[in-house]
């Protein structure tokens, strides 16, 4: 995955004040590695967001704060604020997280 990580607050902080999709995943997890066969192509189709990555064993925390317990999992922001929410334990297609960028607009 060619997202950029983020590894502290107050990076999560300043990325969510822009038009960003905060992806949530681990190293271990079989459905985030499902996640690296396409995620590119969406961060190219949707280049209107900025898309980070965000690993859920590095930053608990910040996960628990945000209560995103399943992964891979999906967060949008704009000027700080959550516009939309994906998230599950469940194994996300490119077609389904494409339908919730969509919604996004």
């Amino acid at each position: 995955m060619n997202l950029k990580e983020i590894l502290t607050y107050e990076d999560y902080q300043k990325c969510i004040l822009k038009k960003t999709i905060l992806v949530f995943s681990t190293t271990w997890c079989p459905d985030c590695h499902f996640l690296k066969t396409f995620i590119d192509d969406l961060v190219l189709k949707n280049s209107q967001w900025n898309f980070y990555y965000i690993d859920r064993d590095k930053m608990v925390d910040l996960c628990i704060d945000l209560d995103i317990m399943g992964i891979p999992s999906f967060v949008a922001y704009n000027e700080g604020k959550e516009v939309g929410r994906f998230v599950s334990k469940l194994r996300k297609t490119q077609a389904e997280i494409q339908d919730f960028i969509d919604g996004l607009e």
